[in-house]
């Protein structure tokens, strides 16, 4: 243990935040129908709810990305997993739909913020010299592997007991992890007398943008980012990105799936199912970004994902195992895979320094499309009575980001060279 680097505790510590905040906003999917049930809300007020929480928490950010440079990682961490515990214990005594959407909507979106925004390039910029890549690669992957381990213990919970049982499982597991932050969390590793990881002796690694103030530092951050090309491409590919994953998938799937008869657990287990591959593929995307073209992994995955949701409804229509098992497997490599690439693809053109905020406004595009998926899939259905069309629409969406992706030209620090001189 003595030869362990600090940062991989770091890693650990941030692996299990990330998987509490995922796992309270991924439940959104196994709470919509018994919301409805219990409260008789309409789908689409309840997916309104969803949907300005992820886009609330998106949108924080860049502001986030730049409290992180003031405030620090711990006291930051701390605060975002108190904030993410009251919104659940809040959700207990809600008793009105707009009690939702300021418990779920504002308290968990900006709770879950820190968590699912920028604190992956954040830890691997400054904790780790090395293995960047892959750092943000199985920090990503921990959504997934909240989904896989918890979302079927969720389902099975609200099916047995009640979605208030389940509500108390997440309170414990952000209480827990709300201690271990508060024992062992560090800011960076000079803290702890220690380079980043795979650093040299002597070696300076570039340093934090400063103690200015929080919101001229984000918005400094999108003042330079909206001059460049490549921001947008990468914000347009991203907001299709989010639509096409917790907006729609996250949000509605299991709810589709209900729509065909299947029953609850069973079709959780599906969304943890790809839980599995989303976790194999995004640690794979992580180290395949440190060495091929990260525009073409890109532009691979959106292909890929639209065309599994374009063969989506025909599976769950006919009832098609194996085409529901095929959607399983090439949607969950693909998940989350698009994370890695592009952030290396923001650090790349803008810099380590600016790499937090600028991606923290290229993930706030990312969770407006989420946001658009989550209420108007909701919408759709109350519309339509069907979900089919907005998977349709997301799979013609994908395929429209993997063009984006490939008009990103490749001379590398072109763009970086235009912002910062």
């Amino acid at each position: 243990m003595r030869n362990l680097h600090y940062g991989w505790v770091i890693l650990g510590i941030t692996f299990f935040s990330i998987i509490a905040a995922g796992v309270t906003i991924a439940s959104s999917g196994v709470l919509m129908t018994p919301f409805q049930r219990d409260f008789g809300w309409d789908r689409s007020a309840i997916a309104l709810a969803f949907g300005v929480s992820l886009f609330l928490y998106g949108i924080a950010g860049p502001f986030i990305a730049a409290l992180l440079e003031s405030v620090g990682l711990r006291r930051m961490m701390i605060g975002s997993m108190l904030t993410l515990l009251t919104g659940s214990i809040l959700t207990l005594v809600m008793t009105e739909p707009w009690h939702l959407i300021i418990i779920w909507g504002v308290i968990i979106g900006l709770g879950a913020s820190l968590f699912l925004t920028v604190i992956s390039p954040f830890v691997a910029n400054y904790w780790f010299k090395k293995r960047r890549g892959l750092v943000v690669g199985i920090l990503t992957a921990s959504t997934a592997t909240g989904q896989l381990i918890l979302l079927p213990l969720l389902a099975v919970l609200i099916s047995n007991y009640s979605w208030r049982i389940a509500m108390g499982l997440m309170i414990g597991i952000c209480s827990i992890m709300l201690l271990l932050i508060l024992l062992f969390m560090k800011n960076k590793p000079e803290d702890v007398g220690l380079l980043p990881y795979g650093a040299d002796q002597g070696a300076s690694e570039e340093k934090g943008i400063g103690k200015k103030p929080v919101i001229s530092d984000a918005f400094r951050g999108l003042r330079l980012a909206v001059k460049s090309r490549v921001f947008w491409l990468l914000s347009l590919s991203f907001f299709i990105c989010g639509f096409s994953t917790n907006g729609l998938i996250g949000t509605h799937f299991i709810s589709y799936c209900l729509s065909f008869g299947i029953p609850l657990v069973t079709a959780t287990s599906i969304l943890s199912f790809m839980g599995v591959f989303n976790l194999i593929g995004t640690t794979l995307s992580g180290w395949l970004s440190d060495r091929f073209d990260n525009r073409w992994l890109l532009f691979w995955y959106y292909s890929l994902r639209g065309v599994s949701l374009a063969i989506l409804p025909f599976a769950l229509m006919e009832g098609n195992v194996v085409l529901i098992a095929l959607f399983t497997i090439f949607y969950g490599l693909d998940w989350i895979a698009t994370v890695p690439p592009t952030i290396n693809l923001t650090r790349e053109r803008f810099g380590v320094k600016q790499t937090g905020i600028v991606y923290g406004w290229i993930f706030a595009f990312h969770q407006a499309g989420a946001a658009s998926a989550a209420y108007g899939g909701g919408l759709i259905y109350s519309v339509f009575n069907s979900y089919t069309y907005a998977f349709f629409l997301a799979g013609v969406f994908c395929l429209l980001a993997s063009l984006f992706v490939l008009m990103i030209r490749k001379q590398k620090d072109l763009h970086h060279e235009e912002l910062v001189a």
